[in-house]
C-alpha cells in the first residue's frame, strides 16, 4: 500500500482501535517511515487526531447512515467510516474527494463487500452537514450530560466529572467551552530551559500566555530546531512548566535560599519536568534526585537530561516511589509528586484516552495517589515544600486526595497559597482567589488541565 496521508492515518486509527496504541507515540513513527511531504504529514495528523477527538459524535452518525449498530460494523469498515466522516464533516475536504479517496483506500485494505458498504454509507453521511447531523442524533436526548457528550464527543461520565471540576473552581458555566477545547488541536509548546536557552533560540518564537519560560511553535517539526536538537529547549506543555516552576520558585519573593537544598522528582518519567527542575536546581545550587518505577521510563529520564547536558549532578534511580518515605524519612527540601492519573486533563493531546478510561479507574488511581502522597510526606523535611500535581481536573484525583491528606496528617499538613506563587511567576494568570490549590484549564490558560497544590510540612 502506497503511503499517503489517509493510509498513515488509517494505520494509526487501526492500531489505536485494535492494539491499544497511543496515537501521539505511533503517528510520528509512521510519518517518519512514510517520508511524506510536510503538507501531507499535517493532513495525516489532522485525519488521525481529528477522527479520534470526534469519534463519539461520528459513531452516532454512522449508525444512522449505516442503518445498524456500530457493534455490528466490524473490521476495517468501522475505521474507514470514521475516517471518511471526519473528512466530510470536520475538514475542508470536498465530498467527492473525501468519498472517492476513502473508497480507494478501502479497496486496498477491505473486502469487496466492505468497499460497497463504505461507499454507500459515506454518501449518506455527505447528504447533511455537521449541524444537521447533530440535530438528528440529539433529537431524542433529554439528559444534559448525555446531550453534551454526543455534541462534543466525550463519554457522559467524563462530562459529569469535568462539570464537577469546573464547579469546584467557580467555573460551572464553562463546561461547553472546556469540552470544545478538548477537540481543538493544541499548539506545540516549548520550554526554554533556564540557564541553557539562548536569546537567538526564542527570537522567532511567540511566548506562551501561561509560562514565563514557554514558547509556541506555529507549525513544522520542533525536532528540527537546533535548540531542541541540542537540548536547550524541549517540547513541554506550558501547564507542566508551571507545575515545576511552582515548586522550584516557591519562596522567591522572600529570597528563600535554595543553595544546598535536596530536591526529589518522585515520578520523573518521561523526564520533561525533571529537565526543567534540573535546570532550575543547577542555577540555584540545589541537588536533584529523579526517581522512576519502570526501567524503560528511567531510560527516558536519562535521555532527557543527557540531551540537555543536565545529567551531571542529578541522581537518577529506578525504584518504587512508595518506598521513599520509609527509606529516606525527612530528607528532601522540595518534592515534586507528579502522580500517575487518568490524564483527563490532556484529552486534546491524547484523544483516545477519553474512550479508554472508565469510572472505576479513578478509584484505583486515587488509592495509588494517596500512597504516593504518604511516601512524599514522610520523605519531606519539616519546613520542606511538596508539589502535588495531576494532569486531571477530576475531583477524585485532586481536591479529594488533598482533603484525605489533611485528615491523615493533621496540623502539620499546611496547604500553601499556590495561586499566589503562580502569580509571582506570571502576574497575568487568571486564577481562583478563593482556593489555595490551582486548577489550570485549556479553554482559559491554553494549557493542559493541570492541578497543582503546594504543601508545606509544618515545623510545629
Amino acid at each position: 500500500m502506497k503511503a499517503t496521508a489517509r493510509s498513515v492515518a488509517y494505520q494509526t486509527l487501526l492500531s489505536v482501535e485494535n492494539d491499544d496504541a497511543y496515537a501521539n507515540l505511533l503517528l510520528p513513527k509512521l510519518l517518519k517511515q512514510a517520508k511524506l511531504e510536510a503538507r501531507d504529514s499535517g493532513m495525516a495528523q489532522e485525519l488521525a487526531f481529528g477522527t479520534l477527538r470526534r469519534q463519539g459524535t461520528y459513531d452516532r452518525i454512522i449508525e444512522i447512515a449505516a442503518g445498524r449498530k456500530l457493534a455490528d460494523i466490524t473490521g476495517p469498515a468501522k475505521i474507514l467510516l470514521r475516517l471518511g466522516a471526519h473528512q466530510l464533516l470536520g475538514m475542508r475536504v470536498s465530498a467527492h474527494a473525501a468519498i472517492n479517496e476513502t473508497v480507494n483506500l478501502a479497496k486496498e485494505v477491505a473486502s469487496q463487500g466492505a468497499v460497497g458498504f463504505v461507499n454507500g454509507c459515506l454518501r449518506r453521511v455527505s447528504e447533511r452537514d455537521l449541524d444537521q447531523w447533530l440535530a438528528a442524533i440529539t433529537a431524542e436526548v433529554t439528559d444534559q450530560a448525555e446531550l453534551l457528550a454526543v455534541t462534543y464527543s466525550h463519554p457522559a461520565w467524563v462530562v459529569r466529572a469535568l462539570q464537577k471540576g469546573l464547579e469546584a473552581d467557580g467555573r460551572g458555566s464553562e463546561l461547553a467551552q472546556l469540552l470544545e477545547s478538548d477537540n481543538v488541536a493544541p499548539k506545540v509548546n516549548l520550554v526554554a530551559l533556564p540557564g541553557l536557552a539562548l536569546e537567538d533560540d526564542v527570537a522567532d518564537l511567540a511566548p506562551t500566555a501561561a509560562s514565563p519560560v514557554g514558547f509556541e511553535l506555529e507549525g513544522g517539526d520542533p525536532g528540527r530546531l537546533e535548540s531542541v536538537i541540542e537540548g536547550r529547549m524541549r517540547v513541554q506543555d506550558a501547564g507542566s512548566q508551571l507545575a515545576a516552576l511552582a515548586l522550584s520558585r516557591f519562596g522567591e519573593d522572600a529570597n528563600r535560599e535554595r543553595s544546598g537544598e535536596l530536591w526529589l522528582d518522585m515520578c520523573a518519567g518521561p523526564g520533561g519536568k525533571a529537565a526543567l527542575l534540573a535546570a532550575e536546581a543547577r542555577l540555584h545550587g540545589a541537588k536533584l534526585t529523579a526517581s522512576e518505577l519502570q526501567p524503560h521510563r528511567t531510560s527516558l529520564v536519562v535521555s532527557a537530561l543527557g540531551q540537555s547536558g543536565l545529567i551531571d549532578g542529578v541522581e537518577i534511580v529506578t525504584t518504587d516511589a512508595r518506598e521513599w518515605g520509609n527509606a529516606t524519612p525527612n530528607k528532601f527540601d522540595r518534592i515534586l509528586l507528579d502522580a500517575p492519573c487518568s490524564g483527563l486533563g490532556a484529552l486534546r493531546r491524547r484523544p483516545e484516552a477519553r474512550w479508554r478510561k472508565q469510572p472505576k479507574d479513578i478509584g484505583e488511581l486515587s488509592r495509588l495517589q494517596e500512597q504516593l502522597l504518604t511516601s512524599a510526606w514522610l520523605a519531606l523535611k519539616p519546613g520542606g515544600v511538596l508539589a502535588y500535581v495531576t494532569c486531571s481536573p477530576h475531583i477524585g484525583e485532586t481536591a479529594s486526595v488533598i482533603e484525605w491528606a489533611v485528615r491523615k496528617f493533621g496540623d502539620t499538613f499546611e496547604q500553601l497559597d499556590t495561586a499566589a506563587t503562580l502569580r509571582q511567576i506570571n502576574p497575568e494568570l487568571e486564577l481562583n482567589d478563593s482556593r489555595k490549590s490551582v486548577q489550570l484549564w485549556s479553554h482559559i490558560h491554553g494549557t493542559d488541565d493541570m492541578f497543582i497544590a503546594l504543601i508545606r510540612k509544618s515545623l510545629g
